[in-house]
């Protein structure tokens, strides 16, 4: 009864729409600007409203077609030369040409935007529109994933029209894009509306059908609540969700009624970072000994059922450029050293069982999300913490409002989960210091790590790429900048009204484009 009154309450919405599909997801993000955005939640919209020059397929390897029928590398590896398709139309029914393409990619890059994500764009000297369905994108350095962030939702293309009509509302009250879905409303918190755009045919290869849409709506609803998305799944008021609690795997494949797809092709990985500039944990050793209270392995059975893999290191093991060296840099769960550690570092315990160093407490502020995910995780670490004398103090945000409190000084320590599919690939989102205070709000400030991040960006071997984010792996492992939790794999689950869908881990946005989505033929 109690679930079945959360859903009711969670879910009320406008008399159901034939052929729409209502997804629920734990939260929402801050905005729709792709630009301005590094929300997952912000992306797995933003793959249905827009498009991205090329596209990547289910392998995560393998770059396709998209706005770009075909396109050539100029022999030094800095000039790409993209041949758009004539007959791509935005939402509005305006076409879209080379012109729309290139204003894109340079509000991308423009310092005046203030892109997070600016530098996965690599190095850019200008992109041309040389006639209307010619793009030419110069680099001023080589850059071994340029294809691969191009068909990153941070590489959608916009209609300028729309931007300068909105302006700051711009992603908040509307977006007019070339992709599956249109804009229809956004209640933030709540819900996001997107319509089928019926004139779309142009969807990546890798889709048996390329448009359009073969379902009227999406209704994105933010549940916080894990049980209630889980009832709401089960009991038909959605018909997909990737943000399935732990706990309900079993119950969703032991169901008639629903499915459950998973996928290993790419890696997402949950983490607690220190801003180790801060008095509060700018001490290494006083790092090592938190990353070694906390037991991962307890983590991994207790919250999340077996499900995930502990994690001990930043990346996956299995991801591209892994350093096997690192392995011996891991820190384990072992709480006798730790506390071991802190007695020799003269972190003392006081009369209340907490640390203390020179009369001051050792409590550290963590900034995180709201939402059953991260309660729990952030309760597991303050608790195993506890152990050891260290007292985290918690402080969760709405996602509407935490990713601007991340980007300040105020806090000592973070969470946040990430997508990639190489060490180059988080590397250079998480550690050059260009990107301090955000996405690199560890303040790790390091020059080395910037001339072998810059390495392994222009490297034209795969032997050299490897080597260079590899010492990086190295460098930050050692100086225990993480506290690494888990890693998860990709899992869908679906009403069995539905066909058969196929997860896609592009930035872990588990239905990309959604031309697969439809309902089953009866």
């Amino acid at each position: 009864m109690l679930a079945a009154a959360a859903i009711s309450a969670s879910l009320a919405a406008a008399p159901a729409i034939a052929q729409s599909i209502t997804v629920v997801r734990e939260v929402d993000s801050d905005r729709y600007d792709p630009h301005r955005s590094t929300a997952r939640a912000a992306s797995e919209v933003l793959f249905m409203l827009g498009d991205t020059l090329v596209s990547l397929d289910y392998d995560m390897k393998t770059i396709k077609p998209s706005l770009a029928d075909s396109w050539t590398v100029s022999p030094d590896g800095l000039t790409y030369t993209f041949n758009l398709r004539k007959d791509v139309k935005f939402c509005d029914g305006k076409p879209m040409k080379a012109e729309d393409v290139a204003f894109s990619l340079k509000r991308w890059i423009n310092p005046e935007t203030k892109s997070p994500v600016r530098w996965r764009a690599g190095k850019v000297e200008d992109v041309i529109a040389k006639d209307d369905y010619t793009v030419e994108y110069k680099l001023t350095a080589p850059y071994s994933e340029l294809l691969y962030q191009l068909t990153q939702s941070f590489a959608v293309v916009i209609d300028k029209d729309t931007l300068a009509k909105l302006g700051a509302d711009f992603g908040v009250k509307g977006f007019n894009g070339t992709g599956p879905f249109c804009w229809v409303e956004w209640t933030p918190r709540n819900e996001m509306k997107i319509k089928r755009h019926d004139a779309y045919t142009w969807g990546p290869p890798i889709y048996e059908n390329r448009g359009p849409a073969q379902v009227q709506e999406i209704v994105w609803k933010i549940v916080p609540e894990e049980n209630t998305r889980l009832a709401a799944l089960m009991t038909g008021q959605s018909q997909v969700t990737q943000y399935i609690p732990y706990s309900g795997f079993r119950t969703i494949r032991s169901n008639p009624n629903t499915k459950l797809i998973e996928s290993k092709e790419a890696f997402w990985t949950y983490f607690m970072g220190f801003k180790i500039d801060k008095s509060e944990v700018n001490d290494e050793t006083l790092r090592r000994a938190m990353v070694m209270a906390v037991d991962q392995g307890a983590i991994a059975k207790n919250l999340y059922f077996g499900e995930v893999q502990p994690a001990y290191s930043y990346i996956s093991q299995q991801a591209l450029d892994w350093n096997p060296k690192v392995e011996a840099d891991l820190i384990k769960t072992n709480l006798a050293e730790a506390n071991k550690l802190l007695d020799e570092a003269g972190f003392k315990k006081g009369p209340d069982g907490f640390r203390q160093r020179n009369g001051k407490k050792i409590e550290p502020t963590f900034y995180g999300f709201t939402g059953s995910t991260w309660q729990k995780l952030a309760e597991a670490v303050q608790g195993d913490l506890r152990k050891v004398g260290i007292d985290l103090k918690l402080q969760l945000f709405d996602a509407t409002v935490v990713w601007g409190k991340l980007a300040t000084q105020e806090f000592d320590m973070f969470g946040m989960s990430y997508p990639y599919i190489s060490a180059g690939d988080a590397l250079n989102l998480y550690f050059r210091s260009a990107n301090v205070p955000t996405p690199n709000r560890m303040n790790w400030k390091d020059a080395k790590t910037d001339q072998l991040l810059d390495r392994g960006m222009a490297a034209t071997t795969d032997d050299v790429r490897a080597a260079a984010y590899g010492e990086v792996l190295e460098q930050v492992h050692k100086a225990a900048v993480w506290i690494p939790l888990y890693h998860e794999p990709m899992k869908i689950g679906y009403s069995a009204k539905l066909a058969p869908i196929k997860a896609h881990n592009i930035y872990g946005c588990g239905l990309y484009k959604g031309l697969d989505i439809k309902f089953a033929s009866k």
